[in-house]
């Protein structure tokens, strides 16, 4: 049984929506199905990775085109590993590549872009979204270079009024994961490679003696807490990458997909494409968004011990409601 699992981008998830957040959740759903097929937002927590051992790392584009029929993936055992920084290289960001080819055997190499990757993000109604410069340079570049999956380590620019909201508990949305989102989607398409993104940190971090605090002294809500325990924030994407699945006209195929996990009140293509070939849908009402869609083809749970529990329903043949006392 496979089983895809998403927690989209930006949009103010109650579980999911900050650092990694939605990790147990996705071990939860991991535990009753072969493969978990998730997105890096799911499990990136900065300097923590914590995906099941199962699990799927596939960028957002890649499993959209998956989900539709374009592609298929490919399991793999090892992945060269690009990584591709500003100039110029931080120490901390050579040492974090470093210490993950020492300690998961990582096949990492260090690349400085030419043209740096500048990016702000910002939020808007309530959905976070940014800007960024220097992709297509960034594209060009790597594009003459042998590697299976591509790290982007830069930073991103946040107003400081918006940090500091999101850290004190004032802003539910993660202000720096939309442009991420959008700028890992346009390198992914263009290269047709697993490519994921991790905002190491800006220097205007450390000249904002306030952020700082919060950073380095102050107790934030748990959810947020793996973004200030973490020195470098990109050891969750060069262990995602590790091992993520490569593009491939053949292998894993939506064919061989049994359900789509989604929090509520969100619509993207993954729903559009389950929807299209009939893939069950199953939206798990507490896990709560900025969205308000609803719809008739969608199986609602209350959460995910019950997305869980309808699921091992499916895998054992058992018609969910035959399990409840009223079914008739």
């Amino acid at each position: 049984m496979n089983v895809v699992f998403i927690i989209p981008t930006g949009v103010g998830c109650a579980i999911g929506g900050h650092a990694g957040d939605a990790t147990p959740a996705a071990k939860l759903i991991a535990s009753v199905c072969d493969k978990l097929i998730l997105h890096p937002n799911v499990v990136n927590a900065s300097d923590i990775n914590e995906q099941p051992p199962n699990a799927l790392y596939v960028e957002g584009s890649m499993l959209d085109r998956f989900l539709e029929g374009s592609i298929g993936l490919q399991e793999v055992r090892n992945n060269k590993v690009l990584v591709v920084v500003n100039p110029p290289a931080k120490p901390e960001t050579i040492n974090a590549v470093n210490a993950a080819r020492t300690t998961i055997g990582l096949d990492a190499h260090v690349t400085v872009l030419e043209t740096p990757l500048t990016m702000e993000g910002w939020i808007v109604n309530g959905v976070a979204s940014g800007e960024a410069t220097g992709v297509q340079e960034l594209i060009d570049q790597v594009s003459v270079y042998q590697f299976d999956a591509l790290a982007i380590a830069t930073p991103i620019d946040v107003a400081n009024r918006i940090a500091l909201d999101y850290f004190r508990g004032q802003q539910s949305v993660n202000p720096w994961g939309g442009i991420e989102a959008i700028v890992s989607r346009k390198v992914s398409e263009a290269l047709n490679k697993p490519v994921a993104h991790a905002p190491v940190e800006s220097d205007d971090t450390k000249d904002d003696s306030e952020l700082f605090d919060i950073l380095y002294k102050e107790i934030v809500h748990a959810r947020k807490a793996p973004e200030v325990c973490s020195n470098c924030y990109i050891h969750c994407i060069l262990k995602g990458l590790h091992k993520a699945p490569r593009v491939t006209r053949a292998g894993l195929t939506f064919k061989d997909v049994d359900a789509l996990v989604s929090p509520v009140g969100c619509i993207g293509r993954p729903h559009h494409a389950c929807f299209e070939v009939g893939i069950p849908v199953i939206a798990v009402e507490e896990n709560t968004t900025s969205g308000t869609f609803r719809d008739s083809r969608i199986i609602y749970v209350q959460n995910y011990w019950e997305a869980a529990g309808y699921l091992s329903c499916i895998r054992a043949g058992i018609v969910p409601r035959s399990t409840r006392s009223d079914y008739v």
